[in-house]
């Protein structure tokens, strides 16, 4: 279990994030077309997972405007948005947003990448939902950089999580 703050209040997490060097636990995840998404799914790309709690946030929907406007630079990567919120919200938000570089994923219907992952919120106001992450994977889904943002109304470390590509 990992600890982060909420409001710089001590909440926890379900677990440990994958450890660098490690193979990133497969995920099977809804799209915004309803179809499922696995990680085989991205094999032989890059993939920078920007994991939060929910699109309908500010720092939030900041990720990924700014991993969206990253992501057209980047040569052989998928930015994958992952969270716990409806397909239906994810697509409204890109949609409107005009964000066209980033593949939503929507873990509502089991939350169990949350829980593979070690980064479900197990208490407060926003226990179920997914604290601030970002995870970047090589072509064969090695752990190469992982953040837990330590207090999740924070941004993550973007320039990080690029350099480690």
């Amino acid at each position: 279990m990992a600890t982060i703050t909420l409001g710089g209040n001590p909440i926890h997490t379900s677990g440990e994030l994958p450890k660098t060097g490690s193979k990133a636990p497969d995920f099977k995840l809804v799209k915004t077309d309803l179809s499922m998404a696995s990680l085989a799914d991205f094999a032989g790309s890059k993939v920078v997972l920007n994991i939060f709690p929910s699109v309908d946030t500010g720092t939030c929907a900041a990720s990924v405007r700014t991993f969206n406007a990253k992501a057209s630079a980047l040569e052989n990567t998928k930015v994958l948005c992952i969270s716990r919120d409806l397909p239906f919200a994810q697509k409204r938000f890109c949609g409107a947003e005009g964000l066209e570089n980033v593949i939503n994923l929507s873990d509502f219907n089991t939350g169990s990448f949350g829980k593979d992952y070690g980064l479900e919120i197990t208490e407060s106001v926003l226990a179920g939902l997914h604290s601030r992450v970002v995870i970047v994977l090589d072509e064969n889904g090695i752990v190469k950089y992982a953040e837990q943002v330590p207090e999740i109304a924070d941004e993550p470390n973007y320039e990080s999580a690029i350099a480690a590509l």
